[in-house]
């Protein structure tokens, strides 16, 4: 029996840049359903991916980028998909790329995975202070689980059946899930690994990641890691 499949693709005012992305998804797997979860946009985003064919969850108020993507894995669950694969709206993610996520999956050699710009190609510069960050949190990762990981902020992902489950109603952080979701998914046996992708600059728009944000993401990401390494018996019991 084939795997039931479906893309998770979060937004928030992208109702530039989504009308191309999904016809680019839909020219590439016309038989793929994909869910665009809009997180409170104060633009037609919502409108333009349903003309577009996609299924479209509307959150009433921004609760950010993490609850949005757990949004879409409570559909996954709540509808009985096999796998899921994890998108952006803004054009950084090649759909072309999306069955070299899928194939361990499928295999069944892994549970979560991720791809990787670092081991594939991307298309843009990515600016020195990102990248020192990048990989900064990919040396964290390495240190306290002794896996290595390229590109620890990718947020092109395929998942699992089991781990959707542990994501959608717990476990999942709420802000930026980087370096902690993959603590989480490692901390509870969970097989991670990374393939080589195409990613591309965003079509348009100003990215999420700017300096203050940065700024931001380090302390907070800092914070959650040090709260999760406290809570890493928690990860264990929630996987058995």
């Amino acid at each position: 029996m084939n795997a039931r499949q479906l893309v998770i693709m979060p937004a928030y005012n992208e109702s530039a840049n989504i009308s191309r992305v999904l016809a680019e998804l839909r020219a590439h797997f016309p038989d793929m359903t994909c869910v665009v979860i809009d997180d409170g946009s104060s633009d037609d985003t919502a409108e333009r991916a349903r003309q577009a064919g996609a299924e479209v969850i509307r959150l009433p108020c921004n609760i950010g980028y993490g609850g949005a993507v757990q949004t879409g894995f409570r559909y996954a669950v709540r509808h009985g998909y096999d796998l899921a694969v994890l998108m952006d709206a803004d054009g950084q993610h090649d759909p072309k790329s999306i069955p070299a996520l899928l194939a361990p999956l499928l295999a069944g050699e892994a549970d979560v995975v991720i791809g990787s710009r670092f081991l594939g190609t991307h298309t843009y510069p990515v600016d020195p202070a990102r990248r020192l960050t990048m990989w900064f949190f990919a040396g964290v990762v390495q240190l306290l689980t002794g896996q290595r990981i390229t590109d620890p902020t990718s947020g092109f992902q395929a998942l699992s059946r089991e781990a959707l489950r542990f994501f959608a109603y717990d476990n999942y952080p709420s802000d930026f899930p980087d370096a902690d979701a993959l603590l989480a998914l490692l901390y509870a046996g969970f097989r991670v690994v990374e393939v080589p992708v195409t990613m591309h600059g965003r079509l348009s728009g100003d990215s999420m990641h700017n300096a203050w944000r940065g700024i931001y993401y380090i302390l907070r990401m800092s914070l959650a890691l040090f709260i999760l390494l406290l809570r890493r018996k928690t990860f264990i019991r929630a996987r058995e």
